[in-house]
């Protein structure tokens, strides 16, 4: 794919191949799955042995001591684990999208970065052979030297833009090389000259706040993270007296040195006793209230989270399509109406300089202005496809790969796992 001119799609598949970050993201899902597959297991048994010696004789005890209560809770914990892998799947796939809309940002930056820098080097090429006849005319007397201080102003300011721009062009360039996880050899990928053109149509979303609801992927986690919170307050109340329940079954072999009535000769005899014990916490201090309560107010955070983030995602996806339809309504217009008469008055101001109208002054004005408006053009095409990609990320989240339109801790879920 990198031998290829880079396009935006191939970006993003790029990024989910080679990105080392989103490699961690599926190792933590690894390590959650291994959780998981634990809390499935029974309770191990618990063997226990000791040894007595005296001079009289010896003891040797033996003992299996099993966990019951956690044996018959052994289901209910096995599908509250099942719901934790399940938000934990879902975070590993928020952070698969959040990169797919990074790699598609910063892709829309480079390119638009070097297309701006394109076109001020075309306009600079312009100036600088103006600036270079007004030079001329000087050296004849037939420029000023006022008007000569002027020319060369303007083609040392269109010059300094494009050093500005061919420096914002390298760092954008630089950090999309960073979201792709590339190195080496690899970073000498090509990108195309410009962007796109926006569609001459936005996108119509009747039920946009609908759509969001239903495919945001942080709403999904918490109502996987909800269910499971509850599930772990419905096993903590029906446990909330008993704690600790052990059965244990034991033997004990009792070696006694005892002299034999016929012979009058020591002999050892040995004596084997064997039972069982249950071991129960005697709720005296702590009734499970405690518990109970922090489980409760476990899940209402959650319910509250949860409704939170729903008002929260409406209230994007709406700033999202607002931003989407202002800013294709703004490149279209830069498009069709500030560049179209742009090109006129550039026509115009060449061919009255070509008649001896004007002198070179005036077209280096009208350069430096042309270089502003294509820029803004430009930038405006940019902002379009940043938009797009924010109205995409408002729509499937999650709520970090919207640029600039969440606050702080917008993506920090708060809920304690086990």
């Amino acid at each position: 794919m990198l031998k290829r001119p880079l396009t935006i799609d191939a970006a993003v598949e790029i990024a989910l191949l080679n990105n080392r970050g989103l490699q961690a993201a599926f190792n933590r899902l690894g390590v959650a799955e291994a959780i998981m597959a634990r809390e499935k297991l029974p309770p191990n048994p618990t063997f226990a042995f000791s040894r007595i010696a005296g001079p009289l004789g010896s003891e040797v005890e033996g003992a299996i001591v099993g966990n019951i209560l956690a044996l018959a809770t052994l289901p209910a914990r096995a599908e509250i684990a099942e719901d934790w892998f399940r938000a934990a799947q879902f975070e590993a796939a928020a952070e698969t999208l959040r990169l797919g809309y990074e790699a598609r940002r910063a892709y829309v930056r480079a390119v638009g970065a070097r297309e701006i820098a394109g076109s001020i080097g075309e306009v600079n090429q312009s100036t600088q052979a103006v600036a270079a006849l007004a030079r001329r005319l000087g050296e004849t007397g037939a420029a000023s030297r006022l008007d000569q201080a002027r020319d060369q102003l303007s083609s040392a300011e269109v010059a300094t833009r494009l050093a500005s721009a061919r420096l914002q062009a390298s760092n954008e360039r630089e950090r999309l090389t960073r979201v792709l996880g590339l190195w080496g050899t690899q970073r000498d990928f090509v990108l195309p000259n410009a962007l796109s053109p926006p569609p001459s149509r936005p996108r119509s979303l009747p039920h946009l706040e609908q759509e969001a609801v239903g495919r945001r992927i942080e709403l999904r986690t918490a109502h996987v993270e909800l269910s499971a919170l509850a599930k772990t307050l419905g096993l903590v109340e029906a446990t909330r007296f008993i704690n600790l329940f052990e059965l244990s079954g034991g033997q004990k072999v009792t070696t006694e040195s005892l002299p034999n009535p016929e012979s009058g000769v020591t002999e050892n005899t040995r004596f084997r006793f064997s039972g069982g014990a249950a071991a129960i916490e005697v709720p005296i201090f702590d009734f499970g209230e405690t518990k109970v309560r922090q489980a409760q107010q476990g899940w209402l955070a959650a319910v509250n989270r949860l409704t939170k983030k729903a008002v929260d995602v409406r209230s994007q996806a709406r700033q999202a399509y607002r931003n989407y339809r202002y800013a294709h309504e703004i490149a279209q217009f830069r498009k069709r109406e500030t560049l179209a008469l742009q090109a006129i008055i550039s026509e115009e101001m060449l061919r009255r300089y070509n008649g001896m109208l004007v002198d070179a002054f005036p077209l280096l004005e009208n350069a430096r202005r042309r270089v502003l408006l294509q820029a803004a053009a430009i930038e405006a095409k940019r902002d379009y496809w940043l938009a797009e990609t924010d109205l995409r990320a408002a729509i499937s989240g999650p709520a970090e790969a919207i640029g600039g339109m969440t606050g702080d801790g917008a993506s920090e879920s708060g809920v304690e796992r086990p």
